[in-house]
C-alpha cells in the first residue's frame, strides 16, 4: 500500500518505533520535556494517534515533537524554501556573469556591482552541495583571483571591508572543496583555511574565524585526531559562539565524543546544538554550504548514533536524511549527505547480518560525480571495520574492502 501521509506523520511514527513506544509512552516523554502544562497522558497519547494517522496537524505542539525526538523543529516539520542564485543575479542587478567581470575591472566599484558579486558568491556556496569538486574548485579560484585584484582599485573603507570579506568566504569555499577532492589539492586545503582566518581576523568577521576553526576541527576529525577536533570547535565557539557556525562547531565536538565511545558528552554536544539551532532564526537561504540549515541536524545525529553503536536510532536518521536529500523527481540535492546515509544503512545491514544489503548500500554510496573524500571515507572505514569482523570469509565483502582502501588511498 501507498503511505500518502503527510512526511511528517510518516517521521512521528518512524521516530516512536525507532525507541520501541508506544503512543502512551511518547505522550510520557512530551509530558517530561515540556515546560507547560499539557493535557493528561491519555488524552495526549490520543492525539498523538490522530497526529500519526495525519488527519490532524500538531500545530502548537510542533517543537515539542522535535525535542522529545533531539531534533530541530524545521527538521521535522520542513518547509519548502528554495532560491535559484543565478536567476537572482539578473533579478536584482540586472548583470550577469561576463558584465560583473567587466564592472570589476573599473577603477571605481559601485554598490550595484559589489551587491551583484554578494549574490554570485552566495551562488558558489551554495553550489557547493551538488557541483562537481573539479568544476567548482576552477570557478571558485577564479572568483576569489577577481576580488583579490579588487584590492588594486578605488574603494572607500567600508567598500575594501566588504571585499575582504567575500574573500574571505571565496577562501573558505575553495578550502572546503580542496579538501574534498583529495589528492595533491588537499595539501593546499590549510593554507587556504589560514588566510580565510588571517582575512576574518584583518576585518573583525567573526563567522569567517568560526568557519575557519570548523574547517580545522573538520580536518582534524577526518585524520582522527579527536583531541584537535575539541581544541578547534572550542577556539571557533569562543569566537562566534551564538551565530549559525557555532551549531556546526558543537556537531564536530559531538563526532568526536562518539569517537572515543562517550554517549553522555556525546548527546551533551548534540543537546547545545540542537537547543542553539531551534532558536536561530530560519535561514533565508538553506542550500548555502556556510548555513547550517534544520535539515542539517538529522545527518549530524545519524553519524554520532551510527559510531556509538544505536542501530535503531542511526537508521531511522539515515532514512530521513536520505528523504530530506532527494527532490521529488529522484534528483539527488544533498548527494554526500546522501552517501554517508547509505554507508550508514550498509553499517547496520552488516551489523544485523544482511551482507547483500550492506554491500549494495555500499556500493550506491561510493558513486556520484560530487563527493567529500575525506568525509566518506571516514564513514566507509566503520562499513570496512564491520565487514572485515564478520564477513571475512567471504569474496564479495573482501573485494568490496579492498575497493573501499584503494580509494581512500587517493
Amino acid at each position: 500500500m501507498i503511505d500518502d501521509r503527510p512526511v511528517w506523520a510518516r517521521r512521528m511514527e518512524s521516530e516512536r518505533a525507532a525507541r520501541n513506544w508506544s503512543p502512551l509512552d511518547t505522550a510520557r516523554a512530551m509530558r517530561a520535556h515540556s515546560t507547560h502544562d499539557l493535557p493528561d497522558e491519555r488524552t495526549l497519547a490520543r492525539s498523538w494517534r490522530r497526529w500519526e494517522s495525519g488527519a490532524v496537524e500538531p500545530r502548537d505542539h510542533k517543537a515539542l515533537i522535535a525535542a522529545v525526538f533531539g531534533t530541530t523543529t524545521h527538521a521535522f516539520f520542513p518547509l519548502n524554501h528554495r532560491r535559484d542564485g543565478s536567476a537572482e543575479i539578473q533579478d536584482v542587478s540586472g548583470m550577469d556573469t561576463v558584465e560583473i567581470v567587466a564592472r570589476l575591472r573599473a577603477s571605481d566599484i559601485d554598490e550595484a556591482t559589489l551587491d551583484a558579486l554578494r549574490i554570485t558568491v552566495d551562488r558558489l556556496c551554495s553550489e557547493y552541495a551538488y557541483t562537481p569538486g573539479d568544476q567548482l574548485l576552477v570557478e571558485g579560484r577564479a572568483w576569489l583571483h577577481r576580488v583579490a585584484g579588487m584590492q588594486h582599485q578605488r574603494l572607500t573603507l567600508g567598500q575594501h571591508r566588504d571585499v575582504l570579506a567575500l574573500a574571505g568566504m571565496l577562501a573558505l569555499l575553495v578550502g572546503c572543496v580542496e579538501y574534498d577532492s583529495g589528492g595533491a589539492t588537499r595539501t593546499h586545503a590549510e593554507a587556504t583555511r589560514q588566510a580565510a582566518l588571517s582575512i576574518g581576523r584583518e576585518v573583525g568577521h567573526s563567522g569567517i574565524q568560526g568557519w575557519a576553526h570548523e574547517m580545522r576541527a573538520w580536518f582534524a576529525l577526518t585524520t582522527g585526531d579527536v583531541r584537535g577536533v575539541i581544541s578547534a570547535a572550542d577556539d571557533g565557539l569562543a569566537i562566534a559562539p551564538n551565530q549559525s557556525v557555532a551549531v556546526q562547531l558543537l556537531a564536530q565536538k559531538a563526532k568526536a565524543w562518539a569517537r572515543v565511545g562517550d554517549r553522555r558528552q556525546t548527546e551533551v554536544a548534540l543537546d547545545a546544538g540542537r537547543r542553539l539551532l531551534e532558536s536561530l532564526p530560519y535561514p533565508e537561504n538553506v542550500q548555502n554550504h556556510f548555513v547550517v540549515d534544520p535539515g542539517k541536524w538529522d545527518f549530524y545525529s545519524m553519524d554520532c548514533y551510527r559510531k556509538v553503536g544505536d542501530n535503531q536510532l542511526s537508521e531511522n536518521l539515515a532514512r530521513e536524511v536520505l528523504r530530506a536529500g532527494m527532490d521529488f523527481d529522484g534528483t539527488e540535492r544533498s548527494p554526500m549527505r546522501n552517501a554517508e546515509a547509505r554507508i550508514t544503512l550498509g553499517v547496520v545491514a552488516a551489523r544485523e547480518g544482511d551482507l547483500g544489503s550492506a554491500l549494495a548500500y555500499g556500493e550506491q554510496a561510493l558513486q556520484g560525480d560530487r563527493q567529500s573524500l575525506p568525509s566518506l571515507m571516514m564513514v566507509a572505514g566503520d562499513l570496512d571495520a564491520v565487514l572485515t569482523q564478520q564477513y571475512d570469509g567471504d569474496r564479495e565483502a573482501r573485494e568490496f574492502v579492498q575497493h573501499m582502501r584503494t580509494l581512500h588511498s587517493r
